[in-house]
């Protein structure tokens, strides 16, 4: 990123936190809207983009259209570690000349076909490696990797319980199902 756009990058960001600090009780609140369309191939509505298209491999009976939805929290702590990279660097007045992050996560599938109620229907474990290219001393670095762990939203998401509500509808009358 050039140095025009890492100062343009930290004076919109110095001006949100100024913002958060004069509202400390501003919220944000994210929307999505999802649609089964056919089988398992799903579209996902994000703000004003084209949908974003979600299938499983055919391997699980699906016909390979986009990625799975646990291919997506994959991508999604990936493209957020970056962006917090490029956004602390900037703030934080560090060069950085390139990320790339590598993910795998571990499950165990016979928790999500219901052949083991004993094993979970997620991950057991997500790894990560972060490749980070910068001109800057390791220690400067390692300041800013500690300080992206510490507010990678969705990390913090992956590592710490979040509630979660739903309700469920059947053919536009709540559904009642469980507590």
């Amino acid at each position: 990123m050039g140095e025009d756009r890492t100062q343009a990058l930290k004076a919109v960001l110095e001006a949100r936190i100024e913002r958060l600090r004069r509202n400390p009780r501003q919220r944000a609140i994210f929307r999505v809207e999802t649609q089964q369309v056919a089988d398992y191939l799903c579209h996902a509505h994000i703000r004003e983009f084209p949908p974003l298209v979600v299938d499983e491999p055919p391997v699980m009976g699906g016909t390979n259209q986009g990625p799975n939805p646990v291919e997506l929290v994959l991508a999604a702590l990936g493209t957020c570690q970056e962006i917090m990279y490029v956004a602390f660097a900037a703030l934080m007045g560090i060069r950085l000349d390139g990320v790339e992050v590598s993910l795998k996560g571990r499950m165990d599938l016979k928790g999500m076909f219901a052949v083991d109620d004993t094993a979970p229907p997620g991950f057991e474990r997500v790894e990560y490696e972060t490749r980070l290219s910068s001109p800057e001393p390791p220690e400067r670095v390692r300041a800013l990797v500690e300080t992206v762990e510490r507010h990678c939203p969705v990390l913090d998401v992956l590592t710490r319980p979040v509630q979660v509500a739903g309700k469920v509808w059947l053919n536009g009358q709540s559904l009642d199902v469980g507590d």
